[in-house]
């Protein structure tokens, strides 16, 4: 009998084994009815063992947070984050935590799973999840510049969109610049990229807060932050992932430029003259991404909902390979 039970035991567990690996590696999610239309990411490593662990980014966070309860149960991946979920902020007490329940299976080689707070009545919401692609285009010298793009004219919000779809543009054009006003959405450009050069140029009142979505992925964070420390929230960052090497902010009065360079995965950024982030990588998804389509080209967010903001000449340079055409 038991040289028929062994095999028979090693025969089951390895399906198990293989399929609780699956989760392992880095995931784009789409939501489906996401309030403000966002994507969330998903790291997981070692699932399964005693050494399982996870990144996280959705809601209701913003910034890249390690996840602090992760598990297996039978096919499923489980993780929960005790948080203040506010369903309205103007009522609900802001120290009122929860805890929030994410649930994910393996189907077809992708994550179907959903959302659900602990105790609260509803049906929460569901998502889905394809792997992150493997981005090969790197900043190796080999790229030339293709025809500028301009994404603003001086004049009007032509090209420009809410990135959530019903809501007001809540943005106007004075003296050749664009404004937000108070509470204003996010707006996307309808001109996608893949492989560029941005150029643009913004002001932004002490301790006021936006930010610029490379793809509509990844965000470059504007703080009015003059004369303090770098920091993954700080002014020129990718958004809770990428510190600064220096502060480079000027006084809440006057201009400043950014010139932003993303070729794959690879992301440099110069921040009036002095470069903040050189070369490095884009590990995945921040908090503004509304595109979870990494392999794919995608729009230029400006952040409006954070703060009063200004932005002016916005310019995207098409990078493409030596002796292609552009």
């Amino acid at each position: 009998m038991r040289t028929k039970i062994y095999p028979l035991v090693l025969f089951t567990l390895a399906p198990l084994l293989a399929g609780v690996a699956d989760f392992n590696g880095r995931w784009n999610l789409t939501v489906q009815g996401e309030p403000r239309a966002r994507a969330w990411w998903l790291e997981v490593e070692n699932a399964g063992s005693a050494q399982m662990r996870g990144k996280f980014v959705g809601a209701p966070g913003g910034a890249v947070d390690v996840i602090p309860v992760m598990r297996i149960e039978g096919d499923e991946l489980v993780w929960e984050f005790e948080r203040v979920y506010r369903r309205n902020p103007q009522v609900d007490d802001p120290q009122d935590k929860a805890k929030g329940v994410y649930r994910a299976k393996i189907v077809k080689g992708d994550l179907a799973g959903s959302f659900a707070v602990a105790g609260r009545p509803g049906p929460g919401l569901t998502f889905t999840g394809k792997r992150a692609p493997k981005l090969d285009d790197k900043d190796d010298g080999s790229w030339q510049a293709g025809k500028p793009v301009e994404l603003f004219n001086g004049k009007d919000l032509k090209g420009w969109s809410p990135r959530v779809a019903g809501r007001p543009l809540a943005w106007y054009v004075k003296d050749g610049a664009m404004h937000n006003e108070a509470g204003a959405t996010d707006i996307v450009s309808e001109a996608k990229f893949m492989n560029f050069k941005l150029h643009i140029e913004y002001r932004v009142a002490i301790k006021s807060n936006s930010g610029i979505g490379l793809r509509g992925r990844y965000e470059i964070q504007i703080y009015g932050d003059q004369g303090r420390p770098p920091s993954s929230h700080g002014n020129g960052a990718l958004y809770s992932r990428i510190t600064p090497a220096v502060n480079a902010t000027l006084p809440p009065e006057q201009w400043q430029t950014f010139d932003i360079t993303l070729i794959g995965r690879t992301l440099t950024v110069v921040l009036n003259g002095k470069t903040l982030i050189d070369r490095q990588e884009v590990e995945g998804l921040t908090a503004i991404a509304t595109d979870p389509n990494e392999g794919q080209p995608g729009p230029i967010i400006l952040q409006g909902d954070h703060g009063p903001v200004e932005f002016r000449k916005i310019v995207v340079t098409p990078l493409v390979k030596r002796g292609k055409a552009s």
